[in-house]
């Protein structure tokens, strides 16, 4: 289990055979997987006192395929980094809850440009349809970021919660 810094006593960490905390540019191997922690632009804060708490996105690779994982993030150049060595074959990327909290939320115009600031062939939108987490309508994300790919809408997988995408 990888996590972000000062987080570990959050998480029942006997149930996992270990647990490592990574910090921004920081990277660990996890089995035949390098993860590295990416800067992102949200707050680490379970609490309102709890500021101490760190937060990440994460490049995850295994030699032949590279992912990254944009977590909880407002727009922020961090993944052009990622781009500078290889492209990317999924991006994971947020893209809910910017109505009215985008300080610390992109929009799906703005995940969209941060996955094609790390060079990803396709992108997979989260944060979206679970439940209501703010004010924008229900199925607005996803048909904005389906927006935003353009002439380029196959490079979106799974735009509905419980469809499923395997690369070919």
């Amino acid at each position: 289990m990888v996590t972000a810094q000062h987080t570990s006593d959050l998480l029942r960490v006997h149930r996992y055979q270990s647990v490592r905390e990574v910090g921004w540019d920081e990277r660990v191997r996890v089995g035949p997987l390098s993860i590295s922690g990416i800067r992102v632009k949200h707050w680490g804060a379970r609490m309102r006192s709890d500021v101490h708490r760190g937060y990440n996105g994460y490049l995850i690779e295994n030699g032949r395929h590279r992912v990254v994982f944009g977590g909880d993030t407002a727009l922020t150049d961090s993944f052009k980094t990622v781009r500078a060595k290889k492209p990317v074959d999924l991006a994971i990327m947020p893209i809910g809850a910017y109505d009215p909290w985008i300080y610390v939320h992109c929009n799906p115009e703005e995940a969209w440009r941060m996955g094609a600031d790390c060079g990803a062939e396709h992108l997979l939108p989260v944060h979206h349809q679970t439940f209501r987490l703010s004010r924008e309508p229900y199925m607005e994300p996803v048909e904005r970021f389906v927006a935003a790919a353009g002439s380029q809408p196959d490079r979106v997988v799974v735009t509905r919660v419980g469809h499923e995408w395997s690369e070919k």
